[in-house]
C-alpha cells in the first residue's frame, strides 16, 4: 500500500493538530524509511518478480524487522516514546503511535502472505488484494478521497504556498503511485531501496513544507 498509508496521516492530522503534517507522514511511512536501509544493509530481503503480484513485481523475501507485526508494534512505541520525550505531549505521541502502527494493518490488506507476525515466525499473513489491480486501486482510492477531504475539511491555507503547495504535494504523490502502479518494474534492488529513500525523505519534507502554510479551522 502507497497512499493508503498517507490517509492515515492526513486523517490524523485533526485528532493531533500539534503534530505537522510532515511528522504524520513520517510516522505513516516509518518502517517503510527504515526498510530501504534494512535492504542497503543485507538486513532484509526483496526480489523483483514481474508477476508476483498484478500490482507490484516485488517479492518481500525477508523483511520482519520492519514489517512483522511485532516489530511494527515496537517501531510505533518508539515513536511515541521519542515524541513524548521531544515535546511532552501525551495526545499527539498516542496519535503517532496508532499512525506507525496502522502501517502493519493496511499492509495486510494488500500483500500477498508474506508479512510474519515475528522475526523468526515461520507463518505469514496477507490477503492478496494487490493481485486485483482494480481492487487495489478502488481501495487505496477511496481511503485516500475520504481522508483528503476530511483534512481539507478541518483545515484551510494561509496563503498561496498552503493551497499550490498542498496541490504539488498531492500531484507529486499520486504521479509516484501512478509510477508505481503502471510503470516497468526497477532495474535494481538498489534502485528500489535508494528511490523509497529519497522519496520518501522528498514527502516529509514537503509535508512539514506545506503545514506552515495551512492551520486547522477553529
Amino acid at each position: 500500500m502507497f497512499i493508503g498509508h498517507f490517509a492515515v496521516a492526513l486523517a490524523a492530522k485533526p485528532a493531533a493538530p500539534a503534530a505537522s503534517l510532515g511528522t504524520l507522514f513520517l510516522a505513516c511511512e516509518l518502517v517503510d524509511l527504515a526498510w530501504p536501509v534494512f535492504l542497503l544493509i543485507g538486513l532484509e530481503q526483496v526480489e523483483i518478480r514481474p508477476g508476483i503480484t498484478a500490482f507490484t513485481p516485488l517479492d518481500f523475501v525477508h523483511y520482519p524487522w520492519t514489517h512483522s507485526l511485532a516489530m511494527a508494534l515496537g517501531w510505533s512505541v518508539a515513536a511515541a516514546l521519542l515524541y513524548l520525550a521531544l515535546r511532552r505531549n501525551a495526545r499527539v505521541a498516542l496519535v503517532l503511535g496508532l499512525v506507525v502502527l496502522s502501517h502493519w494493518f493496511l499492509d495486510f490488506l494488500v500483500h500477498r502472505p508474506d508479512l510474519a507476525l515475528a522475526p523468526g515466525a515461520q507463518a505469514r499473513f496477507g490477503l492478496g488484494i494487490w493481485n486485483s489491480v482494480p481492487a487495489t486501486l478502488l481501495l487505496e482510492g477511496a481511503l485516500f478521497i475520504a481522508a483528503l477531504t476530511f483534512y481539507l475539511s478541518r483545515t484551510r491555507a494561509l496563503d498561496r504556498v498552503g493551497s499550490w503547495g498542498l496541490a504539488g504535494l498531492l500531484i507529486f504523490l499520486l504521479a509516484a503511485y501512478a509510477g508505481a502502479a503502471f510503470g516497468p518494474p526497477p532495474p535494481s534492488v538498489a534502485a528500489v531501496a535508494w528511490a523509497g529513500l529519497v522519496g520518501g525523505a522528498l514527502i516529509v519534507l514537503l509535508g512539514y513544507w506545506v503545514d506552515r502554510h495551512r492551520v486547522m479551522e477553529a
